[in-house]
């Protein structure tokens, strides 16, 4: 399947290996070496980086951000045949290195942090850090770090 409308980055051997029946938004870019499963879906204006794994029947919302080396699984006892595949929401980020279980939603503007092993819903606007991840702060709190960082760059 070809997707005119969606940057796919690496060369002839890590080029992002895409399965049949995804469907993937407008303005997304995908990083080289990520494998996208079967069936799923992804929004519009997406940024997924490189290494990135995403399960067969995931659904992503638009302006979602996935680091690199993040893995969204869907099988809760492996190997079964039982695919409860997560959601992340609009406005989401998933940073690098996080693994987003089994039928877990992450929810619009909630941000799993670096290396977060997710194993249960974030809730909207929130940020969850740690293995098993927990609650660490609200998303404003961390768009004015992350604002006082860019400023301080400058």
């Amino acid at each position: 399947m070809s997707y005119p409308h969606v940057r796919l980055f690496g060369g002839e051997h890590d080029k992002p290996t895409i399965e049949d029946g995804v469907i993937i938004g407008v303005g997304t870019g995908v990083g080289q070496s990520t494998y996208i499963g079967k069936n799923a879906r992804i929004g519009k204006h997406c940024k997924i980086m490189q290494h990135v794994t995403i399960c067969k029947d995931a659904v992503i919302g638009d302006r979602v951000f996935i680091g690199p080396n993040s893995s969204l699984y869907n099988d809760k006892y492996p190997p079964t045949r039982v695919s409860q595949s997560p959601i992340i929401e609009d406005g989401a980020i998933i940073c690098g290195g996080a693994r987003i279980g089994p039928g877990v939603i992450v929810h619009r503007d909630a941000v799993a942090g670096m290396g977060a092993n997710v194993i249960r819903d974030i809730p909207e606007g929130e940020v969850w850090i740690g293995n098993p991840a927990r609650y660490h702060m609200s998303r404003g709190e961390y768009n004015r770090r992350q604002r006082i960082l860019m400023e301080s760059l400058l």
